[in-house]
C-alpha cells in the first residue's frame, strides 16, 4: 500500500512523464522544421545530457543539506517554463538554450525525486514500489507518444507545446503537495 507521499511523487511524476513523452520521438521532426540537421539534434541532446549530468551531481550533494522537496518542485516548475519556451524556438541556437534550461530543470527534479521516493517507500516492498515507478512511466510514455503524434499530425507543434506545458504546470502544482508532507 502506497503512503500519501509516495502517491504524490508517483502520480506527479507520471503526469510529468506523460507530458515529456508527447514530444520525445518528434524531437527530430521539430528540429528539421526549425532548419536544423542531424548535427543540431546531436548537439541539442549533448547539451541537455551534459548539463543534466553535471548539475545532477552538484544538486544531489546540495539537496542533502538544503531540502530536496523545494528543489524538486522548483525543477518541475522550470520544466513547465522551458516547455513553453519551445514556442519561441525558431532556429537551432534557440533549441540549444531551451535544452540547456531543461537540463537544469531535470537536474533539480531527478536526484531529489529519487531521494524522496526512496525515503518514503516501504523497504519491504521496494521491488513493487520501484516497479510501479518504472512500469507506470513506460505506460504513460507509450500513450503520450501516440497522443503527441496525433496532436502534431492534426494541429501543430505549437499546440503540442501548449498542452505539454499545461500538463507540466498541473504536475508541478500536484507534486507541490509534497511540501506539506512530513
Amino acid at each position: 500500500m502506497l503512503n500519501k507521499s509516495e502517491k504524490i511523487l508517483l502520480y506527479g511524476s507520471n503526469l510529468w512523464i506523460f507530458a515529456d513523452g508527447m514530444f520525445g520521438p518528434l524531437f527530430a521532426v521539430f528540429t528539421e522544421k526549425i532548419h536544423g540537421n542531424i548535427l543540431d539534434i546531436s548537439w541539442a541532446w549533448t547539451i541537455y545530457l551534459i548539463v543534466t549530468g553535471v548539475l545532477s551531481i552538484i544538486i544531489g550533494k546540495i539537496s542533502d543539506k538544503v531540502g530536496q522537496k523545494q528543489l524538486m518542485v522548483t525543477g518541475y516548475a522550470l520544466t513547465a517554463i522551458f516547455t513553453f519556451s519551445f514556442l519561441l524556438v525558431s532556429q537551432p541556437m534557440h533549441l540549444f538554450i531551451v535544452q540547456a534550461g531543461l537540463g537544469v530543470a531535470l537536474a533539480l527534479c531527478n536526484s531529489t525525486w529519487y531521494a524522496l521516493y526512496s525515503k518514503n517507500s516501504d523497504d519491504n516492498e521496494a521491488g513493487y514500489t520501484w516497479g510501479l515507478n518504472d512500469g507506470q512511466g513506460k505506460i504513460c510514455t507509450a500513450f503520450a507518444i501516440l497522443i503527441g503524434g496525433t496532436i502534431v499530425s492534426y494541429s501543430s507543434f505549437q499546440t503540442l507545446f501548449i498542452i505539454m506545458g499545461v500538463i507540466q504546470t498541473f504536475a508541478t502544482f500536484y507534486i507541490a503537495q509534497i511540501l506539506k508532507q512530513p
